[in-house]
């Protein structure tokens, strides 16, 4: 008995941020986004204030050039013996007093000259920390494709790593690429001294030929390329048959473009992929396509590949897995399992023995609908889970439909019939086919579930998905062939509005879902967010949350769990709309871990990003999230008690 209290708080240390610190993006590299404080609790939540607030220095470079306009600060920072660490949206590196806010060091790799990232512009996600007990290191992948390693002390980059402390990232993959489609924004993650990164690669192509999203390891101390794991397999290996007709040599992204996960004590590093090009039309693609829209899990060593599971079978639909998997330890009916949990944007939560890669509970391939578009292959099958349930609506039935008065449903009814629908894999038609609009699509390619991934407690089991109920319109044209080489190409891609302005569907449109891993049931669900209760439609019906911004589309970001609560933030935008981002705000709330009462909502003065985090420095316990860009100022605030 006294050895097991001695070892027990060794091992739960592998879980969740330990002693009041953040070391990773995920608190751990197991994406536990867990810390066991409790200074701030149920009794005192609601007396938080703003303790301090650091302006990103992006801000002067966005005043000196427009061009530089900083996109969403997204970033989580880490903290490390009372520093906080930082990425900005233009890919700087600033170290910070995590008690009193003030910049301590700046490091600049201006990888802005090389022009805008791809994709999602300048955004940034934040940044790795390693250290062998002696050498202390931040580590970025940059959106100008530059691999840094940065001393912590000094704010210098390491003279031994790679080329004076950087890594040119668009070498090494194979085959020369379009830069310009090629960068990162997401941090790496360090296992067993490598590197392991991924890749962001432009979604929205044109030409079958994008750059690959394989993945590559490095030496942490010398910036070396260990190795590289084809995620599109190359010729002789495992899987390059479910590329039919060679379509392997000439196909792009299936990339990593979100957070990694690594098991230290193992040596593995967990993969979730995205699709292949293009997201939409894969007449091009015959066949499964491994590893795209995978779970996989390599060797940190060596980059060999030890299992993995493919959640979409020839992909369409644009259901990347869309954050890091949690790391989790489970007692199911008296087996200890050691084991990984990916959430999705479909709204499901797959669960993996993280050794071998064997289902914690069955999952089953299930007949889909099939396509009608000239040229594409669909899989008859798709693999659906039987534990946990769904944590988000799936598929479009008339039973879904907005019900709140029976003149609102009638016209539901009505915009129904100018879309294909039908269960979720139901695939995207030729705009005009049956003379309809396209493909409704639920969860829409936003989720479900998306990069803010979910929180995990290790202490009772129960992981806390924050999502999304965001129908997405979805259709194909046969695009001009002097501009395109695909038979078809997405047009169209929007949110459907519906009755009166008001959502198509049953609320809730914003939701966290708390669920029980040990059990693999649903301990409760409840909105996130107001949604549009007070639209003039249905205002008199005296409703309660609905879920989702005001506009009820759009509810975002992750969260992060201490001993009693779970915070989690929430931006009241619209993201298909610049203009309406413009000068929003948002939310950041807690609630009760145990029941999932709304303890706080604090009003922001900018709209927030960030997936929050918590540390104790100097005996206090902080909340901290980023806040602001696209035309906002670019904010960390810092939330603790009086």
């Amino acid at each position: 008995m006294a050895l097991a209290c001695v070892l027990a708080p060794v091992a739960q240390a592998q879980y969740g941020a330990a002693e009041g610190q953040w070391h990773h993006y995920g608190g751990d590299r197991g994406h536990a986004r867990y810390a066991a404080l409790d200074q701030i609790n149920k009794a005192n939540v609601e007396k938080l204030q703003v303790a301090w607030r650091w302006e990103s220095v992006d801000e002067p470079l966005a005043k000196e050039n427009r061009r530089l306009l900083p996109g969403q600060f997204k970033v989580t920072p880490l903290m490390v013996d009372g520093v906080l660490y930082v990425s900005t949206s233009l890919s700087q590196v600033a170290a910070i007093d995590a008690g009193t806010g003030s910049t301590i060091w700046v490091y600049d790799p201006k990888s802005y000259e090389k022009g805008r990232p791809t994709n999602t512009g300048f955004q940034h996600r934040g940044v790795e920390y390693w250290t062998d007990g002696e050498a202390r290191r931040i580590i970025i992948a940059t959106g100008g494709r530059q691999l840094i390693s940065i001393d912590a002390e000094t704010g210098r980059p390491d003279p031994k790593f790679g080329d004076g402390g950087q890594v040119d990232l668009a070498q090494g993959l194979g085959r020369k690429i379009n830069e310009r489609m090629y960068g990162f924004n997401s941090p790496p993650v360090v296992c067993r001294d490598t590197i392991v990164v991924g890749s962001i690669v432009f979604d929205a192509p044109t030409q079958p030929n994008m750059p690959p999203g394989h993945v590559r390891g490095y030496d942490v101390r010398t910036g070396e390329q260990k190795w590289i794991f084809h995620t599109i397999p190359q010729e002789g290996e495992y899987g390059v048959e479910t590329w039919e007709d060679d379509s392997w040599k000439e196909a792009g992204n299936t990339n990593v473009w979100t957070t990694l996960s690594a098991d230290e004590e193992l040596g593995y590093v967990y993969l979730p992929l995205s699709t292949p090009t293009n997201d939409w039309y894969g007449g091009h693609r015959p066949g499964d396509n491994l590893f795209a829209e995978s779970l996989v899990c390599l060797d940190a060593n060596t980059g060999q590949r030890v299992w993995h599971f493919q959640a979409v079978h020839h992909g369409l639909w644009d259901y990347d897995f869309p954050c890091g998997p949690n790391l989790v330890d489970l007692n199911v009916d008296g087996r200890q399992i050691k084991a990984v949990a990916q959430v999705s944007k479909q709204g499901f939560c797959y669960v993996f023995d993280r050794a071998t890669g064997e289902p914690v509970w069955p999952i089953e391939e299930r007949e889909v609908p099939q396509s009608t578009v000239e040229g594409e292959e669909t899989s008859p099958t798709q693999p659906f889970p039987t534990r946990p349930p769904a944590f988000e609506r799936q598929g479009v039935t008339e039973d879904d439909l907005i019900d709140f008065t029976p003149e609102l449903r009638a016209e539901a009814i009505e915009i129904l019939k100018k879309y294909e629908s039908g269960p979720m894999f139901t695939p995207p038609i030729e705009i005009g086919d049956g003379g309809r609009l396209g493909t409704l699509q639920l969860p829409g390619p936003a989720g479900g579930a998306n990069w803010g991934g979910a929180a995990f407690d290790p202490e009772t089991g129960v992981l806390y998905v924050p999502s999304m109920t965001q129908p997405f319109v979805i259709g194909l044209r046969q695009p001009d062939q002097n501009r395109s080489r695909f038979k078809y190409i997405r047009t169209g891609g929007f949110t459907i509005e519906g009755p009166q302005g008001l959502p198509m569907f049953k609320p809730p449109y914003g939701r966290i879902t708390a669920i029980d891993l040990n059990r693999g049931e649903i301990l409760w669900q409840v909105p996130h967010g107001d949604g549009p209760r007070d639209h003039p439609a249905i205002k008199h019906l005296n409703l309660g949350p609905l879920g989702a911004a005001a506009n009820g589309v759009f509810s975002n970001g992750g969260g992060v769990l201490t001993k009693e609560l779970f915070f989690v933030i929430q931006a009241e935008e619209d993201p298909q709309n610049l203009a309406l981002r413009m000068g929003k705000t948002g939310y950041l709330r807690a609630f009760d871990k145990k029941t999932g009462k709304l303890v706080l909502e604090r009003t922001l003065e900018s709209t927030p990003h960030g997936t929050p985090m918590t540390y104790m420095v100097d005996g206090k316990q902080y909340i901290v999230l980023a806040v602001g860009g696209l035309g906002q100022k670019s904010e960390l605030l810092a939330f603790g008690l009086p």
